[in-house]
């Protein structure tokens, strides 16, 4: 993942200070684009542990069109609990819970996930729902029927939802690429925070890629990953910083083994992470 190293590097040596919507403060560039061989292996960071079964989780979440949080905390994945916790805390019913004590009565009563477990229109909705266009099924069609079509897109970034949305997309557009039956992808980033999101949407795009080849008999190409502004918090240069100083191990193998009628019928028992050995986890506080 020397790829993933050089982007934060250079982030780290010329970006910009600049004020952001959380008040926490980046370095910034504006504009990147890295690119991941995916038949040299799967491209799951290895400088520091990054938690893959969230990835896949989140992912498998995103392909079925949900978008409330109960699925993932009922599978221990808590990446996105900030955002209708602090909505909950500004509701009426909000009446001095911790954000442990919100994730628990999400997990065990279903009728308060109900209420205050969604997101909003958020990346399921979108692909599956996009004003009524179910845009996953169709690009997987459109692939397997015209893999030479420049058309294999798929966009979360929708201006007539965007404002009910608790975080408006980040990675807000993807678009497929079929050469000598090699299938890439390419992910618009708008907005990609180095040390948190982006080691997750690497591996998250990786295995959609990864997944649509295998779903449809076809060899693994390339991830393209292009990004707008591409900043570190600054409560994080530390925490690059320590990556920086580690050697990258050699990436690990992603197997999956089993092939379903349709691409949102796989399940997380139909993977398999093979060889991960990563260097120790770096802890980093979201911000919200």
């Amino acid at each position: 993942m020397r790829e993933y190293l050089n982007l934060a590097k250079n982030v780290l040596d010329n970006g910009i200070e600049k004020k952001d919507r959380t008040k926490v403060g980046t370095i910034s560039i504006f504009g990147t684009q890295t690119r991941y061989d995916l038949e040299k292996g799967f491209p799951l960071l290895t400088t520091k542990k990054v938690n893959f079964n969230a990835i896949l989780h989140e992912l498998l979440w995103f392909l079925k069109g949900d978008t409330n949080i109960e699925y993932l905390v009922k599978n221990n994945v808590n990446i996105w609990n900030e955002w209708p916790y602090e909505k909950f805390k500004k509701s009426k019913y909000y009446n001095g819970e911790s954000l442990l004590e919100f994730i628990q009565k999400i997990k065990e009563n279903p009728d308060f996930a109900k209420m205050h477990g969604d997101l909003g229109p958020v990346y399921g909705k979108q692909w599956r729902n996009f004003l009524g266009v179910d845009q996953i099924n169709n690009v997987i069609s459109s692939i397997k029927n015209d893999p030479n079509s420049r058309r294999h897109i798929v966009s979360a970034w929708n201006p007539t939802e965007v404002d009910s949305m608790l975080l408006p997309p980040c990675h807000s557009l993807f678009q497929f690429y079929v050469i000598n039956n090699k299938l890439s992808l390419q992910l618009y980033q708008r907005s990609a925070d180095l040390f948190l999101g982006v080691p997750f949407n690497i591996a998250s795009y990786s295995i959609l890629n990864m997944l649509v080849a295998h779903h449809l008999g076809m060899e693994n190409g390339e991830f393209i990953h292009t990004t707008g502004d591409t900043h570190i918090y600054l409560n994080h240069i530390d925490q690059i910083k320590e990556q920086l100083s580690r050697t990258p191990r050699k990436l690990p193998k992603l197997i999956i083994k089993n092939k379903k009628e349709n691409i949102w019928d796989y399940t997380f028992e139909d993977f398999e992470l093979q060889d991960y050995n990563p260097h120790p986890i770096i802890k980093g506080k979201v911000a919200v």
